[in-house]
């Protein structure tokens, strides 16, 4: 048995570990990207950023992950009712843990951090669904943005391949492996209320259309001039391509910035100011809530240590 100094030295190596790999990731990206200058960023900062646009931006962030907060607040009523403050601490904890793992993967085990090891499946299954519903409607979103800017032969062939796989998962869907099954998935899913269900779709659409018209504002901050239903079909397009590619957290705004450049270079909108606004998306998105979420993942006490502390 590992003594509880052990595990106490063990969890504080875990946390700066996450801290320090977190910080490291987010300057690594900012200081040595060629195709950043940061001479003509602070100089668009100055000249295009006033203090109230800064805020106005910030609104949307904040907006944002409050969103991401509500809908674990709500899922989590499965298990148990947590206070606002309590989902806040878990969703940014599991933000910051996820930076530099494959697709926000730690995300999963930082929010499962936070409660029973017997519950860990459980958690680990609230935060697919969670994260999946966002997945949904951006394939749903991206494609329609697609066809809306005439993408038609893209659009039937991802409509084609997403018809392919759903086929595949449904015949499969009766297959055992290691005691899990499609079959058993979609049984557990349909045991978690409707009411919640129902909240959870409403919250990731608002928090959809949050973040997708930041990115729309950010544009028009640039002087583009492109009429607002092909501009926000592109930027369904890009997130929904973007999301479909295999990436870390630190490297969201290389991905997305990847794919907006091809996509808005279409619309004879410079790379430079694409680069930028992903950039900016990136800080304030991902970057922003990481630095808030490294309070809580050095602040972090298991529930063990929390109760016995109580308990004394």
């Amino acid at each position: 048995m590992i003594s509880n100094k052990t595990k106490q030295y063990l969890t504080l190596i875990i946390k700066l570990v996450i801290v320090f790999g977190a910080f490291y990731f987010i300057y690594d990206k900012l200081a040595h990207d060629d195709k950043l200058s940061w001479k003509q960023f602070s100089d668009i900062l100055q000249h295009k950023f006033t203090i109230a646009w800064i805020l106005f931006m910030l609104c949307f962030s904040v907006l944002n992950r409050f969103l991401e907060i509500l809908k674990w607040k709500n899922l989590v009523l499965v298990m148990e009712k947590i206070s606002l403050f309590t989902a806040t601490k878990q969703v940014l904890a599991g933000v910051t843990a996820g930076l530099f793992t494959p697709n926000g993967i730690g995300e999963y085990a930082g929010k499962a951090l936070y409660y029973p090891k017997t519950e860990t499946k459980r958690v680990l299954f609230l935060n697919l669904i969670c994260n999946g519903i966002q997945m949904v409607l951006s394939i749903i979103f991206g494609l329609i943005g697609l066809l809306y800017l005439g993408y038609t032969m893209y659009f039937f062939i991802l409509l084609g391949i997403g018809f392919l796989i759903l086929t595949f998962l449904f015949l499969t869907k009766n297959a055992n492996i290691k005691g899990y099954s499609i079959a058993l998935f979609l049984e557990k899913i349909s045991e978690i209320p409707k009411k919640i269900h129902q909240k959870n779709i409403l919250l990731a659409i608002a928090r959809y259309l949050t973040f997708s018209h930041q990115y729309y504002f950010l544009f028009l901050l640039f002087g583009i001039e492109i009429d607002y239903f092909t501009l926000m079909a592109t930027i369904t397009a890009v997130y929904f391509i973007a999301s479909s590619l295999p990436s870390f957290q630190f490297l969201d705004f290389v991905v997305k910035g990847g794919v907006a450049i091809w996509f808005f270079d279409k619309l004879n909108i410079d790379e430079y100011v694409v680069l930028f606004i992903s950039t900016f998306m990136w800080l304030l998105n991902v970057v922003l809530p990481v630095v808030i979420g490294s309070y809580f993942v050095l602040i972090y006490k298991t529930r063990e240590t929390a109760t016995k502390k109580q308990s004394h």
